[in-house]
């Protein structure tokens, strides 16, 4: 089996682990952050993989089928971290649409095939995304919810990079007195 095959099986392997872990919900947003040169064990944005990323991108398409989320995928630091989104998530969350299409270099791969491959995308400043995953330390943080929670999963790296992954919860409010409805 050569390296993209291998490559694709941890990556999906990851996505289910994931999903059997956080049980994702209709309509809920996933963002994720990939540096596809972090994976082949070069320094991020060095050395970027748009077959990497072509397989990562189908792997994600799948995931939006299976589980009906929205998939956000971050850029790089070049375009200020903005995120590729289908228009109708960026209209439906009123979110701030900016002007760029993401390149290899300047959005990173993952960014730039996402881009090509989602009908009518649109890149956004910022979201509060419910799930996430950081591929390579990429730093999502600035996109998820205020309350994110770790997800533990059985695998911490993908190819060369270090992975991350997390959910988010509701703030807890009050004080000695607040009753929570914990699901």
């Amino acid at each position: 089996m050569d390296e993209l095959a291998r490559l694709q099986v941890r990556w999906l392997q990851i996505l289910d682990a994931f999903a059997s872990s956080v049980h994702p919900q209709k309509n809920k947003i996933f963002v994720i952050g990939c540096s596809t040169s972090e994976i082949t064990g070069h320094t991020i944005g060095k050395a970027g993989s748009l077959e990497i990323a072509e397989m990562m991108c189908q792997g994600l398409l799948a995931f939006r089928e299976k589980y009906g989320v929205f998939i956000a995928v971050q850029c790089c630091e070049h375009l200020n971290r903005a995120l590729v989104v289908p228009r109708q998530l960026a209209e439906q969350e009123c979110l701030t649409i900016v002007q760029a299409i993401p390149q290899r270099y300047a959005g990173g791969a993952l960014g730039t095939v996402f881009f090509e491959k989602e009908q009518d995308a649109v890149l956004v400043e910022a979201i509060q995304a419910d799930y996430g995953m950081d591929i390579g330390l990429t730093l999502i943080g600035m996109h998820l919810k205020p309350v994110a929670i770790p997800v533990r999963l059985p695998f911490d790296r993908l190819g060369q990079a270090i992975f991350t992954a997390a959910k988010t919860r509701p703030k807890y409010i009050g004080g000695a007195r607040a009753v929570y409805d914990i699901k």
